[in-house]
């Protein structure tokens, strides 16, 4: 393994990642997960679009889980699938099946008053909805990205199906 290639990352995902077919898209294999929760920040639907996204918020509270073992190819994938419009920190998380605190990065709305940001997502209900919808668009995205051929995403794939956490 190069060290390009070791894994160095955990990523929190909180959103249509969550899903593990999407999550294989990115990665390539099936992620390896634990469960956990990102605390002081609210995870948002998103009006006109099918993916969440979470701001700071100090009383809110996130579910989701931390993908390991990361590597630096595999974020780079990440990056490209959130796009502009989430910018990559990080966080602490604190597992929920330990209670252990552990650092990971995720991915946060880059526009922290959009109007189009309300309520609460719901996962159950985009899997049911749009999963499959996803994992074929992230597989477009991310060889889009190794071969774009002087096509733009926009050209390639559905606007505002094409990104989230």
């Amino acid at each position: 393994m190069s060290s390009s290639e070791a894994p160095s990352h955990n990523i929190f995902v909180y959103g249509t990642i969550l899903e593990p077919a999407v999550a294989a898209v990115i990665l390539h294999r099936a992620a390896d997960t634990v469960p956990a929760v990102l605390h002081g920040y609210h995870r948002y639907k998103l009006k006109g679009r099918s993916y969440p996204c979470i701001v700071p918020f100090e009383a809110g509270r996130v579910n989701g889980k931390v993908i390991t073992g990361v590597t630096d190819a595999e974020l780079h994938n990440f990056d490209v699938i959130e796009g502009s419009e989430y910018e990559r920190v990080t966080v602490e998380v604190v597992r929920t099946d330990n209670s252990e605190k552990m650092k990971a990065e995720t991915y946060v709305w880059v526009n922290k008053e959009d109007p189009s940001m309300y309520g609460e997502w719901d996962f159950e209900e985009w899997r049911v909805i749009n999963a499959e919808k996803f994992v074929e668009t992230f597989k477009k995205i991310l060889e889009w990205n190794k071969n774009p051929n002087g096509k733009r995403l926009e050209d390639v794939v559905e606007p505002r199906v094409v990104s989230d956490d």
